[in-house]
């Protein structure tokens, strides 16, 4: 009865996963339509005329910014990461390694959420009908949550990380996944400009 039970629980499952997938498909045309409209109102705000007006210099300079930005968090969680795997600083404690890296990761996350969010404002048809970006939010996001729950989880229980959870494989599993999170927004940010390589994901509308 319960291996029925469980099959039933799995079917269940199936179910509402093809039918998520289907309720994607359907109201992708209406999503594209309405993002398009609003890149295109945001496009026409003071604002955002403001930032085209000196497009020259503006832009490219919030992109060097943005850019360095990325930089330091890659290099913080590279660091961190590292002394997880144990293949740095272990003559340090993972508390003062986070420490120490830390406030660069919290700092430059915000230098990048107001970057991001300036050439958005500037390129809003540019930046909001790429795949690239919507899906370089999402790896944003989740590798944003994994470090804030890291770093929360290691201040209220740190003799249990450097002593247990630090030499579990899953751990050092998601240190190696949240590297690649940040690599994969570094990727997904220059192919921002190369969209239609997502085929028919690609919001854009075709020429």
């Amino acid at each position: 009865m319960a291996r029925i039970g469980q099959e039933k629980a799995q079917n269940h499952k199936r179910f509402l996963c093809l039918c998520a997938v289907l309720w994607l498909f359907l109201m992708r045309s209406r999503t594209t339509d309405v993002i398009q409209q609003f890149a295109e109102w945001l496009s026409q705000t003071s604002l955002s005329i403001l930032i085209q007006t000196h497009n020259a210099w503006v832009i490219p300079t919030i992109q060097s910014i943005h850019i360095i930005a990325i930089g330091v968090v890659l290099t913080s969680v590279l660091m961190i990461d590292l002394r997880i795997l144990g293949r740095a600083g272990r003559d340090q404690t993972l508390r003062e390694t986070t420490d120490r890296f830390g406030p660069w990761l919290s700092g430059a996350l915000l230098v990048l959420l107001i970057t991001g969010v300036s050439m958005v404002v500037g390129e809003p048809v540019r930046a909001l009908l790429s795949f690239s970006f919507w899906l370089k939010m999402f790896f944003v996001a989740v590798g944003t949550l994994i470090a804030a729950v890291f770093q929360i989880t290691l201040k209220s229980h740190e003799h249990h990380w450097e002593h247990t959870l630090v030499n579990r494989r899953t751990v050092k599993s998601l240190a190696i996944l949240t590297l690649l999170i940040w690599v994969s927004v570094v990727v997904l940010g220059r192919l921002i400009a190369y969209d239609y390589v997502w085929g028919s994901w690609s919001l854009k509308p075709k020429a």
